[in-house]
């Protein structure tokens, strides 16, 4: 089986530079042998920012760099030279992605949209030269500053889909078929469950050249939110949908049942779900005659919109899309969507479940990183010591 492009879970080592010595230097020139200090600054260490980028809509560029690390600052030198300052990292991801620290599971941060930075990790100011401390008590101090240290997280990014419309049900529920009638994606289909492995996206053609993005996600089980089936890994990608649609076969013994079921896994989930706007799709209805459906209204929920479709027949796709497009677009919504950011709740990772996560995803493995820079100069004075007297 060829491994999949759609990377949604890395598990990185990163680490900023630490700041450069101040230098300890006194000037002794000719015709001025009581010169002073003149030990420069050291440099900043480089800081790790992380980079919403647009052009990213999986993880897949990360998933073989297991460590990013940015320069050391440089160290002061004579003549109050000031060290180099060490390069700043940026990692460009896609936006909807959410950092979590591997050892502890602690939410770390959130990239949302295009073009926003966020600081990771920061590096180390540099140490002061001699210089900086002269005073007319001391006038030539013996002594600088040591750059501070740099910092270092061993982190996961997991990516959280953007779309407007998250398609939810169960597995043959005919998700993937509706997918690839109203847009150009093409995912597998096939007569049996868990056919889709993987989140696709499709964009939605509308009147008068509008759009909307529509997010297809595996489908969901009973007990998903516990760890069954695949639903647990990609619930968390209808976490950034403006509006969830419910996708039930109409040849479903209860179908207001099946909808109370996936109902309460997004709400075992994440009980923000409930907040969004919801809509019903009753599928295959071609194998359904006007009458039949005429009898199942009267057995569906009530508080919210309900539209009967094929896929197959091209049935009621047009209503369906008038339906989603009013409610993308309701003074409510509307609302939602502009405070999006700030109404989504990471919660920190259970865990009880996050190893068992990390290896599922193939991430399970401890990433140890020993710098030959950071061993001290006394160390390895004393190690040739030991070399010479053999």
């Amino acid at each position: 089986m060829a491994e999949s492009n759609f990377v949604d879970y890395v598990k990185i080592y990163c680490r900023s530079g630490k700041g450069g010595k101040g230098s300890m230097h006194l000037r002794h020139v000719k015709y001025n042998p009581n010169g002073g200090p003149d030990g420069g600054d050291g440099g900043k260490g480089g800081s790790i920012y992380l980079r919403g980028n647009h052009n990213y809509w999986t993880l897949l560029h990360l998933k073989y760099e297991r460590h990013i690390f940015a320069e050391h600052g440089g160290n002061g030198g004579r003549d109050k030279c000031h060290g180099t300052d060490g390069k700043d990292v940026y990692i460009d991801v896609p936006c909807g992605t959410v950092v979590y620290n591997a050892e502890t599971g602690k939410y770390v941060c959130d990239v949302a949209y295009d073009g926003q930075e966020v600081l990771l990790l920061k590096g180390g100011r540099g140490g002061l030269g001699n210089f900086q401390f002269r005073t007319a008590t001391n006038q030539a101090p013996r002594y600088a500053q040591p750059g501070e240290p740099m910092q270092e997280m061993t982190i996961i990014l997991e990516l959280k889909l953007l779309a407007d419309v998250g398609l939810v049900g169960f597995p043959n529920a005919g998700k993937s078929t509706l997918l690839s009638a109203l847009s150009s994606a093409r995912p597998k289909i096939a007569n049996y469950p868990f056919t889709t492995l993987e989140p696709s996206l499709g964009i939605v053609g509308y009147r008068d050249h509008k759009s909307f993005v529509m997010a297809d996600i595996p489908g969901i089980i009973e007990g998903a939110s516990e760890g069954k089936g695949l639903g647990l890994r990609f619930l968390r990608h209808i976490e950034r949908n403006s509006l969830l649609l419910f996708m039930v076969p109409g040849d479903t013994d209860d179908i207001k049942k099946e909808y109370e079921i996936l109902l309460n896994e997004l709400r075992n989930f994440n009980p923000d779900l409930l907040d969004k706007h919801r809509v019903l799709a009753v599928t295959k209805c071609d194998l359904l005659d006007e009458e039949l459906i005429e009898m199942l209204k009267e057995t569906l929920p009530d508080d919210l919109p309900v539209v009967f479709i094929s896929s197959v027949a091209n049935m009621g796709l047009t209503e369906l899309k008038d339906l989603l497009w009013k409610e993308l677009n309701s003074e409510s919504n509307k609302l939602q969507a502009i405070t999006q950011e700030d109404i989504i709740v990471h919660r920190d990772k259970d865990m009880t479940r996050f190893a068992a996560e990390m290896e599922e995803e193939g991430e399970d493995e401890d990433i140890e990183y020993i710098d030959v820079e950071d061993i001290d100069e006394l160390d390895d004075f004393e190690y040739e010591e030991e070399e010479n007297e053999e």
